[in-house]
């Protein structure tokens, strides 16, 4: 049982104590599970898929995020014939799946490795999924107690222009969402994003903006926040400055109505909790963090969401942790509205903000395999980097370009380093297309190097 031993940090949560060392204690009432040898796994199967974006998301995904189309999809065989499923979004995962991981997970019994975070997302979601089929009962019935019957959603999309995210928010809520996440960023103009689309949006649906501590400081933060609170669907800031700066956040904390959301761990939650420089955490990670960490939060009596980002694979066993987490009660972020297909017979869909927390076997949820062998391509070697070219412009005629350097966060450091003007009125940005000519080649270059400005 040395899996077990290497992650048995656990956790208590509804008088439950999981603990390991040859035994594990899913519930109050027993988990019955097949003979030892028949959890062994046997088989362990990857595809790789590239499914397409839907279009708003995909005008916007382009400028920074074009390779979150790529996942790969688990299949683990157990030697009771009971398989299950799971996946990782390739390029951006808390954990992605090595050969060697799955080369340790062959043979070994499903039930001692499935708390192992380090075998990354995709693979230890199948276990988890195989496990549950294997005992007809569903995941979140190995995760301990169920708490919750339904679980709140969030729709997510990238930084957008004003009317792409009023178009967004819209959808949203005719889907049956009732919360809609994005990133307020200076290069667009968050004024105009909510006036527009507020004007879409019932006064209870939420508006959740995070800022990724582009706000920098309390200061300057604060006069934007009070603004944008005028808003009655504005519901929470995630990190509006860094979240290190415990002093300044207490103080944003203190002067608005909106919630003040952190990723749990930075600071360390002991500090957290003690300052209240917060109202609640972003959790995500492997089934061991998400629960311990979920455990403090209750037992700080703090609200948080999850946040596992994927398809329609992720998004539903992102449920099951809904329905064992007791304060899991904001909308859980989980990306999959992006995408064209959820890669699900039955997609997760909410009604009045909420889904339904499964009930049937493992994940609850059928992959749809002809839509995996639809979008299957070969597993790219490494991240794959388009050029991309991007002009920011304000209403005073000047402009920035940016070329992508492969960094994710590139724009956003120049943001953070004050390289670029801080939140303006009419801020707007856009992929400038590459039309093969030697203008654009040449300021494509020149951009690489550092930021071009351009003035009238």
């Amino acid at each position: 049982m040395t899996q077990l031993t290497t992650t048995r940090r656990r956790f208590i949560q509804s008088g439950l104590a999981a603990v390991a060392a040859g035994y594990t204690a899913f519930s109050r009432d027993a988990v019955a599970l097949p003979p030892a040898h028949d959890l062994r796994v046997a088989k362990i199967d990857r595809v790789t898929v590239k499914v397409p974006y839907r279009p708003v998301p995909a005008r916007n995904m382009a400028r920074e995020l074009p390779h979150w189309k790529y996942s790969e999809i688990f299949t683990v065989h157990l030697q009771s014939g009971h398989q299950g499923f799971g996946e990782t979004l390739l390029y951006y995962t808390w954990g992605a799946t090595g050969d060697r991981d799955v080369d340790r997970a062959l043979g070994s019994n499903a039930v001692e490795i499935m708390w192992d975070d380090s075998l990354g997302a995709g693979l230890q979601m199948a276990l988890f999924d195989a496990v549950a089929r294997s005992a007809d009962v569903p995941i979140h019935r190995l995760f301990g107690a169920q708490v919750h019957d339904r679980t709140p959603l969030s729709w997510w999309n990238i930084d957008t222009s004003a009317a792409d995210m009023a178009a967004e928010c819209k959808e949203a809520y005719r889907q049956g969402y009732m919360a809609y996440k994005t990133k307020g960023r200076p290069w667009f103009d968050i004024w105009k994003q909510l006036e527009l689309s507020t004007r879409e949006v019932p006064d209870d649906f939420r508006i959740d903006m995070d800022f990724n501590d582009t706000l920098l400081d309390a200061k300057r933060g604060l006069p934007i926040l009070k603004d944008l609170e005028k808003h009655p669907q504005v519901d929470i800031y995630e990190t509006p400055i860094p979240q290190s700066d415990i002093a300044g956040n207490v103080e944003i904390k203190n002067a608005t109505r909106v919630n003040i959301a952190m990723h749990y761990g930075n600071p360390p939650a002991v500090e957290v909790i003690r300052s209240k420089c917060c109202d609640g955490f972003i959790i995500g990670g492997g089934a061991t963090r998400m629960m311990s960490r979920g455990a403090v939060s209750a037992m700080a009596d703090m609200p948080f969401w999850i946040q596992l980002v994927g398809t329609g694979i992720t998004a539903a066993y992102s449920l099951h942790f809904g329905g064992a987490l007791s304060h899991s009660t904001w909308p859980a972020v989980n990306c999959h509205q992006l995408y064209e297909h959820q890669l699900l017979k039955r997609p997760v869909k909410p009604e009045k903000g909420f889904v339904a927390v499964p009930k049937s076997a493992g994940l609850g949820f059928d992959i749809d395999w002809d839509a995996v062998e639809r979008f299957r391509v070969d597993k790219p070697k490494s991240r794959p980097e388009p050029e991309r070219l991007l002009e920011v412009s304000w209403p005073d005629g000047e402009r920035l370009y940016i070329a992508n350097t492969g960094r994710v966060n590139f724009v956003l450091d120049l943001g953070r380093r004050g390289e670029m003007p801080f939140y303006r009125r009419g801020a707007d940005t856009r992929l400038v297309p590459n039309d093969g000519s030697d203008a654009w080649r040449k300021l494509y270059n020149q951009a690489r190097q550092k930021p071009v400005s351009k003035k009238g």
